[in-house]
């Protein structure tokens, strides 16, 4: 079972394809997520700034549908319950909001 194509046609396109996997192995190993991924120390660092990101997006995005959900319901004259407990909530978040 032998290859009909003799050993020294081979030889250049084994070794180009060696090259080119040489080169894209360094652009892998150059990559950014690898870069990151390969230093344990970087690769917390990361984590700890993508987790702040990620709690102060919480935090900011809940406090402002928070915000929405209590002004509209404020301005719900219809419902009188529900409208005056919410004018109750919003007065108390702006008495308490600047104590702090």
């Amino acid at each position: 079972m032998h290859d009909s194509i003799p050993e020294d046609d081979k030889t250049p396109d084994l070794q180009t394809e060696i090259a080119e996997l040489k080169q894209e192995l360094q652009r892998l190993n150059n990559h950014r997520f690898v870069r990151i991924h390969n230093s344990a120390w970087r690769l917390v660092q990361f984590q700890f700034i993508r987790g702040l990101a990620f709690g102060l997006g919480s935090v900011i995005g809940a406090t402002f549908l928070v915000y929405l959900l209590v002004y509209s319901l404020s301005n719900i004259d219809f419902i009188p319950i529900v409208g005056e407990w919410a004018k109750e909530i919003a007065d108390m978040i702006k008495q308490n909001g600047g104590t702090q």
